[in-house]
């Protein structure tokens, strides 16, 4: 049997059940030191694609490119880890 559902405290939303035990963080708390690291960890993730617009005649073109670049980034990865 279910238990009762428990109402959110942001948005009145209702759940039938919550998984996890992580404590929402107040509203204004500044994040956790793992929260921060793992925030610095994706700034510093690149695309390794080239910035810019680009004008393709076909799909085939641009998924040519973009396999391309994203072999690129894993042969990369691989040499420099």
């Amino acid at each position: 049997m279910l238990s009762p559902m428990s109402e959110s405290e942001t948005g009145g939303e209702k759940f039938l059940r919550v998984v996890g035990r992580r404590a929402r963080p107040q509203p204004g708390a500044p994040p956790s030191p793992s929260a921060r690291r793992a925030m610095s960890e994706m700034a510093r993730y690149r695309t390794r694609a080239p910035k810019g617009i680009f004008f393709y005649r076909s799909h085939e073109e641009a998924n040519r490119d973009r396999d391309h670049w994203i072999v690129d980034a894993m042969v990369d990865k691989l040499q420099h880890g």
